[in-house]
Formats: C-alpha cells, structure tokens, sequence
C-alpha cells in the first residue's frame, strides 16, 4: 500500500492540504520548475481548471496527461 503524503498549499491565498503519492508529488514539482513555476501557482492553475474532480484527482490527471503528452511529442519527432 503507498501511503498518501499531506501538503498544505496555498492557492489564491487559502491555505488547502492536498494528500498524493510520493512519486506524484515528485512529477509535479519537476513539472513546475520546467514551466518556471511555483508550485503553489501551478496547483492553482490546475485547481482553476478542474472541471468534476476533486483537487487530488485533478493533479494525478494533470500530470498524467502532462508526461503522454510528452511521450506523444517524442513519437511525432523520432
């Protein structure tokens, strides 16, 4: 079982705790230093964007979409 990690964020000045996985939390903030983010604005971003899904499932669907888009990049080019 993968324990879930609890992190507060700060979104547009409210102070939310948000649990994900490990290696989940790990891909979101590579994805934010890559885009020259803060990790608070890129949750923010995905927080603005999420349509049914609550906060932690909109972030493991963000950075899922994130790295097939990336692998669907690399296809086209090789």
């Amino acid at each position: 079982m993968v324990s879930l990690i609890r992190q507060s964020i700060d979104i547009a000045g409210h102070e939310t705790i948000v649990s994900l996985e490990p290696v989940v939390w790990k891909r979101l903030r590579e994805i934010a230093t890559e885009r020259r983010e803060t990790l608070s604005g890129l949750v923010g971003t995905i927080n603005a964007d999420r349509q049914h899904a609550n906060l932690s499932s909109a972030i493991r669907l963000f950075v899922l979409r994130y790295y097939s888009d990336q692998i669907d990049l690399a296809r086209m080019v090789a």
